[in-house]
């Protein structure tokens, strides 16, 4: 009986355990994504610091159709500042474009052979139209030929650091739709491929370089020789005969930038508004269809409109308290004071702020190999940087490859003169003796 009794009360103690551990045991809950976007590919970035907001897969490459002409764009832009064409030059067109302007499915505004066009007319077509013609006759006029102009295209890919991105011509169709025309050098069964976080590194640099593109992107429709054409952005604020339909889409803000749409790339979107002030870059890829790619686009604009603030974390001229001297040698002064140059400010998500840290790297060749910045130093002279550390949840970096602003010059606050010939002289003599006086010192007491 006992032996049963001591049976039951180790069962019950092993039950009241087991409940126990299972009641106080958190329950382990996956973090929810901010904002749930539909596609495969996707990025929301902030202009003006470059700071990546969200992102969904945005290294992984994919075919970018029509948002390949963000490039064609910038190529342009590129060749009339460097006065190589103007918005007045003309051109005729070749075969190969008018086999593709006279092909319904692939162009929309019906170029003629018999016929002069300006650059602006065929820029024109081509960012607001998306017309895949009168980008070729561009890309012919720039290079000679779509070959030369590709090469182009990588080139500036590469320079702008623009991984997972390969371009096999000046448009976003696939090569096998070119027929015999397919650019010289490339695949003719290939595609261009293209980031989500690279499409988004290439319209901040078409913004920032040539904010003037976004003057024609933001026209809901126009004319092209006395016919109209229509951008395919639907976020754009289209006239009243189109309210109807497209009106629902409209977003506040929006004046760019670039829609895309093939088989293979299905439905995709570079997009960017402006509110208050403030600059946002989005980038869908690969969505199911024309209206969800706007949807999305929304969905990632109006989380960085709503959840994000933009505050000055860092002022400038700010010090780390127990670093705010850096050691001189050979200066009339035994330290100088160093600090950031500029502030930093970034956009915050609720508390994020706090999670922010500044450490100093400082200039290893301005060091000597006791770690003291070596007199003269001027005031304002940069000895280093304030690298921005984030520990918090959610960081997706920066847009551009050098990191964006994370990270700050640290300038020296004050000049230190370089001590004159006999105070050094006295200096190292004072340092040799001292030297001297400790090794006797130490030999001494190794007497005893």
């Amino acid at each position: 009986m006992t032996h049963n009794v001591t049976k039951w009360l180790s069962l019950l103690l092993a039950t009241m355990v087991m409940v126990t551990t299972i009641t106080v045991q958190p329950l382990s809950v996956q973090a929810a994504d901010p904002v749930d976007i539909e596609g495969e590919s996707a990025i929301l970035v902030d202009y003006e610091t470059g700071k990546i907001l969200y992102a969904k897969n945005p290294d992984m490459a994919l075919p970018p159709a029509s948002m390949t002409k963000i490039m064609t764009e910038y190529l342009v832009h590129e060749a009339i500042e460097e006065g190589q064409i103007s918005w007045d030059t003309t051109t005729e067109i070749s075969d190969y474009a008018y086999s593709i302007s006279a092909d319904a499915s692939s162009s929309g505004v019906g170029l003629k052979q018999d016929e002069d066009y300006t650059v602006k007319q065929l820029y024109d077509a081509m960012a607001i139209n998306s017309d895949n013609a009168t980008t070729i006759a561009l890309a012919e006029l720039v290079a000679g030929s779509e070959g030369e102009f590709v090469k182009m295209m990588n080139d500036k890919a590469e320079e702008m650091g623009m991984t997972d991105t390969e371009f096999v011509n000046s448009t976003g169709l696939a090569n096998a739709s070119l027929g015999e025309n397919v650019p010289e050098g490339t695949d003719p069964d290939a595609n261009n491929l293209m980031s989500a976080r690279s499409s988004a590194l290439l319209a901040y640099h078409l913004i920032n370089d040539y904010p003037g593109a976004l003057d024609v992107t933001e026209i809901p429709s126009a004319e092209f020789e006395g016919e109209p054409i229509t951008n395919w952005n639907w976020m754009l604020d289209h006239d009243e005969e189109e309210a109807s339909s497209l009106q629902q889409f409209y977003y506040e803000g929006v004046d760019g930038l670039k829609t895309g749409h093939t088989d293979l790339a299905k439905y995709c979107f570079t997009g960017t508004a402006e509110r208050d002030n403030n600059r946002l870059i989005s980038v869908v890829m690969k969505t199911e269809s024309m209206e969800a790619r706007f949807e999305e686009t929304a969905k990632l604009l109006d989380y960085g409109f709503d959840e994000f603030e933009t505050q000055e974390i860092f002022p400038a001229g700010y010090q780390l308290e127990d670093e705010a001297t850096i050691p001189v040698s050979k200066g009339k002064e035994d330290t100088v004071a160093v600090a950031t140059k500029e502030a930093f400010s970034t956009p915050v998500k609720g508390d994020q702020a706090d999670s922010y840290s500044i450490t100093y790297q400082l200039d290893e060749e301005k060091l000597n190999g006791d770690g003291e910045l070596a007199a003269p130093i001027e005031k304002g002279e940069k000895v280093g940087t304030a690298e921005i550390v984030y520990d918090g949840d959610g960081d997706y970096g920066f847009i551009t490859p050098n990191g964006g602003n994370g990270s700050i010059d640290l300038v020296a606050q004050d000049t230190v003169e370089k001590n004159n010939w006999f105070m050094l002289t006295l200096g190292a003599i004072g340092s040799f003796f001292g030297n001297l006086f400790n090794t006797v010192v130490d030999t001494v007491k190794g007497w005893f």
